[in-house]
């Protein structure tokens, strides 16, 4: 093993701790000796071990690291070599690795967990536009560094356009793609595969394929067995609906990197990001002038929209005075949109009864068609429990599936009068789902913006994404 039990001897650097080893290479926490006493991380590959394919592996890693500047990817500083070894000099990580992170804690709460998917996420996209595989994510390749998260160790990454197909076997087992497991060619797509098992170990505490043997592992995954979620109150439905479309054994329907950049729970538009602000200023600047002209409906979505960007913007924010202003303004644009939302509702009030008259009438021009009926009885139910003040997730639940059938019978109703007046029972209940969404987001923004953070480090508190 590269470096054996004493650090090996480097002109500009003084070798101390080891950080961790593999098959062929051994990291260590080491000192520049200048002036600047930076602290780095030193890579040492031994050179006796290195077969063919290790060298192949080990110049792609050296080209990737050196081509590619991320604040969510370890930074390969320089390389050396000597007669024994080949020297990565990288940036040192002071959190240690996400499997520790993980362990420390059990399991992670929902939000942390989505914090650190869509550091990942966005590393992840920006390799993919430059057509860079990792093929060996896992916990234990993710660094921690000041609340930051950085991917690491890219030994068996590969440039691979979105129709090129391997078949050396790459990575971990436990984190491996069916594809890969299962000796077939696979592609890009494998690295989706391993960021589901990721994010399953990060909420529940261990891989969804915890085996003992490399054996049973493969058999678990060869089965047609549906991959089972631990009930948990602590996981919403987007969180569950990504990890099942991630952990899809078949390549072909598991979600596309593209699906999986702009999926709901990733959200990459709305990470905290240097970009937070200005979005959130500019949708603000929209919301008043359209306050100022009287139009409540167009100002409070807009207000809506503006919260979403100025909360990620709180947590991308690392001056604690900054910080807190920021906090007194959104209090501000969320107690105006709490004032709008009330004008609107006054004024959808009105139209609650024109659209009761309309909907009765179409109820009872559908009693010989009960799919068409059961489906208005479940809108009317949405009606009643959201005029009795019952604005949560379940009525938007019970608008969305009669919307669902709706639209399916409203594709088969041929012309005429019960054509017109489903239409535009269409539209209205439509109007009312997304003003209830818009509702529904906005208390989510408020609780988010004022909540406190996670128990963890000053950094990690101030922002999970400061770079």
């Amino acid at each position: 093993m590269a470096g054996g039990f004493a650090p090996p001897k480097l002109a500009e650097f003084i070798l101390t701790e080891r950080l961790g080893s593999g098959t062929y290479a051994t990291v260590y926490k080491a000192y520049r000796k200048k002036d600047s006493r930076e602290v780095v991380a030193v890579k040492v590959v031994g050179k006796k071990g290195l077969n063919k394919a290790s060298v192949e592996n080990l110049l792609t890693e050296i080209e990737i690291l050196k081509t590619v500047r991320h604040p969510h990817i370890v930074q390969l500083k320089d390389f050396q070599w000597d007669s024994e070894n080949i020297y990565l000099i990288l940036e040192f990580c002071s959190g240690g690795d996400l499997s520790r992170f993980i362990r420390s804690r059990r399991l992670l709460p929902e939000r942390l967990a989505r914090s650190f998917l869509q550091q990942l996420a966005c590393a992840l996209q920006f390799l993919h536009e430059r057509n860079i595989s990792h093929l060996d994510l896992k916990p234990q390749n993710i660094l921690l560094n000041g609340g930051l998260l950085k991917l690491a160790d890219f030994g068996f990454a590969q440039y691979m356009s979105p129709w090129d197909e391997k078949h050396v076997l790459r990575g971990s087992p436990l984190y491996m793609a069916p594809e890969m497991v299962c000796s077939q060619q696979y592609d890009a797509r494998a690295d989706l595969w391993s960021v589901g098992v990721i994010l399953y170990e990060a909420l529940f505490g261990r891989p969804p394929f915890a085996s003992r043997s490399y054996t049973e592992l493969e058999e678990k995954i060869r089965s047609d067995k549906p991959i089972e979620l631990c009930p948990s109150p602590h996981v919403s439905r987007e969180c569950r609906d990504l990890l099942l479309r991630l952990l899809d054994r078949d390549p072909e329907t598991r979600i596309s990197f593209d699906e999986f950049f702009t999926h709901p729970f990733v959200d990459l538009e709305h990470m905290p990001s240097a970009e937070s602000l200005g979005r959130a200023t500019a949708l603000v600047l929209e919301a008043v002038q359209k306050d100022e002209t009287g139009e409540h409906s167009g100002a409070l979505s807009l207000y809506c929209r503006a919260l979403e960007h100025f909360v990620p913007a709180i947590h991308y924010e690392a001056d604690a005075q900054r910080k807190e202003a920021l906090r007194s303004k959104v209090k501000q644009y969320v107690s105006r949109a709490e004032e709008l939302k009330a004008l609107v509702a006054s004024g959808n009030k009105i139209s609650f009864g024109q659209d009761k008259s309309a909907r009765d009438i179409l109820k009872e021009m559908s009693r010989d068609r009960p799919r068409l009926y059961a489906a208005l009885e479940v809108a009317s139910a949405a009606v009643a429990q959201e005029e009795e003040g019952e604005d949560g997730s379940g009525t938007l639940d019970l608008y969305q599936q009669s919307l669902g059938e709706l639209l399916l019978m409203l594709a088969a109703e041929p012309q005429g009068r019960r054509r017109d007046l489903l239409h535009s029972e269409i539209k209205s209940l439509m109007s009312r789902a997304e003003y209830l969404k818009e509702q529904l987001k906005m208390r989510e923004t408020q609780t988010e913006a004022t909540m406190d953070r996670e128990p963890l480090s000053d950094s990690v508190r101030s922002s999970c994404c400061v770079q």
